[in-house]
């Protein structure tokens, strides 16, 4: 019987428990377990309920004995940007808050008054979103200095998880960059810029890579569950995860980690953070072994997600993208990184809306809808490859469809139409093979990142489309 290794993917609404193991050859997986996942309003701010999360956690560990294939290590993975503040206890003080909640605004005025916002990309590197650590901790600062001063570390969500579990306090790499106070230079907390714009620096925690151990189970958290294991940080931010499992190891192709965001962007040796760059909007988050996801963050599937959700969720995604297919000329397009999808209290009347306002044809039924959401952002995706192919000045031959989204066969050939380029779809689980692929190198299952990726491809249907 082979190792097995324990992937936790949780994303903005859901998560799972995915063991993976090597058989034959290949990467197998097993999902043993998943749960819902959601900001929830507390106090009129959308926040997650972190308590819920560690006994989902804990709960996908206890079926992994129940089912009798306890692995040798875990890994958690989570999406970006958010965290908690402890206290010396380690307890968590007040509210572990989402990004999508409005406690940010105006918050980037505040930090341009310190540096402006040129020279803060050329530092960092990063691409503004409202949302980014660098403006929640900005508001923590102006809003709640109380719960900022009792605060001993900031940990992000996955490493708060970490710490529940291990006891070990420190910030993972590739998450903590998508934050916005990673310096490019030494790819560590950039403290004068923490310092200039009056955050308490000592929250910070150790920078550690993905493939550090840190440690085992709280004897107490072993005994709940019913066994220890070693827990390895993966690339903790689930798109870091997912572009490690990009089935491919030549430099020709474009990625995009597909699902409530579109991530697309190329992997680069070296970040670019010039006025170009800045000018296009890409970002240079950290990546597995210092490589840098130079990328753009799109809304993504979210919109079609939360427009499901407004239809009481009676049509499977399916079944969305063929009402869609049937609607192909209906001409209406929406900018999907507009404000107004971030978080509406009903995502069908805020397109109906963005339709009217800039007058164009209301669309009234799913098909239309859909096709409206999935044709602008195949065409999004077109515009912002055209920018990565300006800022490296090569072009690109395919694109690498990764993640949930990969299985939106009818976005997959508009995006192919759009961009004049191959798709490749799949795998669908990226984020969990690349945080088990993580913590297979760190085993010595595989030589080198280049096997493992060889490996994934191998083990995993791939769908091509043709432009």
């Amino acid at each position: 019987m082979g190792k097995y290794y324990l992937a936790v993917d949780i994303g903005a609404s859901s998560g799972r428990h995915i063991l993976g193991s090597i058989e034959d050859g290949k990467i197998v997986l097993e999902e043993i377990y998943r749960f819902e996942n959601g900001m929830k309003k507390v106090d009129g701010h959308l926040c997650w309920d972190h308590k819920r999360l560690f006994e989902n956690i804990k709960a996908g560990m206890k079926k992994a004995k129940e089912i009798g294939k306890i692995p040798v290590s875990m890994g958690i993975d989570t999406w970006g940007v958010d965290y908690a503040l402890v206290d010396e206890n380690g307890d968590l003080i007040d509210k572990m808050y989402g990004y999508r909640d409005s406690r940010t605004d105006g918050m980037d005025d505040e930090v341009y008054k310190i540096i402006p916002e040129k020279e803060l990309y050329a530092r960092t590197g990063i691409q503004k979103a409202m949302f980014n650590t660098i403006y929640q901790c900005m508001a923590d600062k102006l809003q709640r200095p109380e719960v900022v001063e009792k605060a001993k570390a900031l940990l992000f969500v996955p490493d708060y998880f970490n710490f529940m579990l291990t006891g070990t306090l420190a910030n993972e790499y590739t998450e903590a960059t998508t934050g916005q106070l990673i310096s490019l230079e030494t790819k560590d907390w950039d403290f004068e810029l923490i310092e200039k714009l009056g955050y308490k620096k000592e929250i910070f925690q150790k920078v550690v890579t993905p493939g550090t151990s840190l440690g085992h189970l709280r004897p107490e958290v072993a005994e709940e569950v019913g066994y220890d294991l070693e827990l390895v940080v993966p690339c903790t931010h689930d798109t870091g995860s997912a572009v490690l499992a990009v089935p491919a190891n030549d430099d020709d192709f474009i990625y995009i980690s597909s699902g409530t965001w579109s991530l697309l962007g190329i992997e680069r040796s070296i970040p670019d953070s010039s006025e170009v760059s800045y000018e296009n909007n890409f970002t240079n988050e950290g990546g597995y072994d210092y490589k840098f996801r130079y990328l753009r963050n799109i809304m993504g599937l979210w919109i079609i997600q939360s427009v499901r959700h407004n239809l009481d969720d009676k049509y499977g995604f399916a079944e969305i993208c063929s009402e869609a297919a049937k609607n192909k000329d209906f001409p209406s397009r929406i900018d999907v990184n507009d404000d107004c999808f971030m978080a509406p209290d009903n995502m069908i009347e805020a397109i109906k809306d963005y339709c009217r306002r800039t007058d164009q044809p209301v669309p009234e039924t799913l098909g239309e809808i859909a096709t409206v959401v999935y044709a602008s952002l195949a065409e999004c995706y077109a515009r912002t490859i055209k920018g990565i192919e300006e800022s490296t000045g090569r072009t690109y031959s395919r694109i690498h469809v990764v993640g949930g989204g990969s299985n939106a066969g009818y976005l997959n050939e508009l995006t192919a139409q759009a961009t004049g380029k191959e798709v490749h779809a799949g795998p669908g689980e990226a984020t969990a093979i690349g945080n088990i692929t993580a913590q297979m190198l760190k085993a010595g299952e595989f030589a080198s990142k280049e096997e493992a990726r060889d490996t994934i491809h191998k083990s995993f249907d791939i769908k091509i489309y043709n432009a």
